[in-house]
């Protein structure tokens, strides 16, 4: 079987409904089989593919955001960013960034985010008389900051199949989230001025103070994240553990809200989003290892150089290549399928590993935002209770500063390697 073959029979599995990682692991299965060797050779790689200590950071990541949302904790985080940006017109729309800011450095999760503020943003925004489809796209839009803002589990994951510095990606990721923010609030400033949104609230210090004292524990998870990874306290792995510990703290001890059976059912979930996604990294392992084997990188390498030499249009396709995968694919699996094919081909181009993962990080986000996968959409879809279509319109204005930020970073790297230069190099 030629690989031409292997990739048509996953995208055909693929089609047909087929789960992401019974696909790539079938198709890997039938290239093997049909190439004369042993059935079991892919068995052992799946199992190499996870034997990895960064990847223990997975479910950690995913617990600590479960932790947060059963505990009550993004109540508090909107409560302070309401006081923080509320008095600005289109307030809730600001607050709506602002909270995902916050909340990014916690979960690193963009359907955590939708699923989690996303229920109590929409249901306030409404509240407060801004349209549904306001409310909807901006909290999708918003949701997308998640995963470039460390902690982050597509970053994790590019960087286990990558090679790449953990530390050094969600390093990276800071300046990034924070530029996709802005340019966020000023497309709600945009909207607020053409549809006459009002203030949320009057700044108070005493509210702020009030607020901000109420979430001043939860608002210490990033800097235990982030900081004891800069300052080399512990690594990411580490971090992980460091933070859902924290969050477990926060939620049984400080305010009270989570007994025994809330602790068994967040674990219960978590194991079942774990099992999904290392499933997912297993097989693509057998199947990143085919086409590296059949040095498939290099072969596009060729094929995208006898297009054209010229490296600013390579990039443009490269970053084309992984948003429209983005729109069919879901994240972990693309990350784990592109990275052994595209990062040689960048690396030749003379681009920074680490500059490279935020940027197909922040391409496959912006896949969470359109069909026909769009999971985010069908998140806030049945948070919002509104038809996916709606969601899907609601979103796309969205897109625009989401866009106008991928191509800055793509083409400004020194945006992005400011920081992992500063503190690693």
């Amino acid at each position: 079987m030629s690989i031409i073959l292997m990739i048509a029979l996953l995208l055909v599995l693929m089609v047909a409904g087929v789960p992401v990682a019974a696909a790539l692991a079938l198709s890997s299965l039938a290239w093997v089989a049909t190439n004369g060797m042993p059935p079991m050779i892919v068995l052992a790689n799946m199992v190499n593919g996870i034997n990895s200590f960064p990847l223990i950071a997975v479910p950690f990541f995913i617990l600590a955001g479960n932790l947060m949302n059963t505990s009550g904790i993004t109540t508090k985080i909107f409560d302070f960013a309401r006081a923080s940006v509320g008095w600005m017109h289109g307030g809730l729309g600001h607050v709506n960034v602002g909270a995902s800011v916050v909340f990014a450095g916690m979960s690193g999760a963009a359907v955590a985010d939708a699923g989690g503020l996303g229920a109590i943003e929409i249901k306030a925004m409404r509240e407060a008389g801004y349209d549904s489809d306001f409310a909807v796209g901006i909290t999708a839009a918003s949701s997308t900051i998640g995963p470039i803002i460390p902690p982050s589990l597509p970053l994790v994951i590019y960087g286990v199949m990558g090679n790449t510095s953990i530390g050094q990606l969600f390093v990276a990721g800071l300046i990034p989230g924070l530029l996709m923010a802005v340019s966020l609030m000023l497309m709600v400033g945009w909207f607020s001025v053409r549809r006459n949104y009002p203030r949320d609230l009057r700044f108070e210090l005493a509210r702020f103070g009030r607020t901000f004292v109420h979430a001043i524990l939860p608002l210490m998870t990033p800097i235990i994240i982030i900081g004891g990874i800069g300052w080399g306290i512990y690594t990411p792995t580490e971090a992980a553990i460091a933070a859902t510990f924290y969050c477990m703290f926060l939620g049984m001890v400080v305010y009270r809200t989570l007994d025994f059976k809330h602790i068994i059912r967040v674990t219960m979930d978590t194991v079942e989003t774990t099992a999904s996604i290392l499933l997912i990294v297993a097989a693509s392992t057998i199947f990143a290892w085919i086409l590296t084997a059949n040095q498939v990188a290099l072969h596009f390498s060729d094929a995208l150089l006898g297009i054209t030499d010229d490296k600013t249009l390579l990039l443009l396709i490269i970053t084309l290549i992984i948003l429209v995968i983005g729109c069919f694919m879901e994240t972990i699996a693309a990350i784990t399928i592109l990275t052994p094919v595209l990062l040689p081909v960048a690396v030749g181009l003379g681009i920074d590993p680490v500059h490279f993962g935020i940027i197909m990080v922040l391409n496959l986000m912006i896949g969470l935002l359109t069909p026909p996968v769009g999971l985010v959409l069908y998140v806030l879809s049945k948070v919002a209770k509104v038809p996916f279509e709606r969601c899907v319109t609601a979103t796309a204005p969205f897109l625009i500063p989401l866009i106008a930020v991928l191509l800055l970073l793509t083409f400004v790297p020194e945006i992005t390697m400011w920081l992992p230069t500063l503190l690693y190099r």
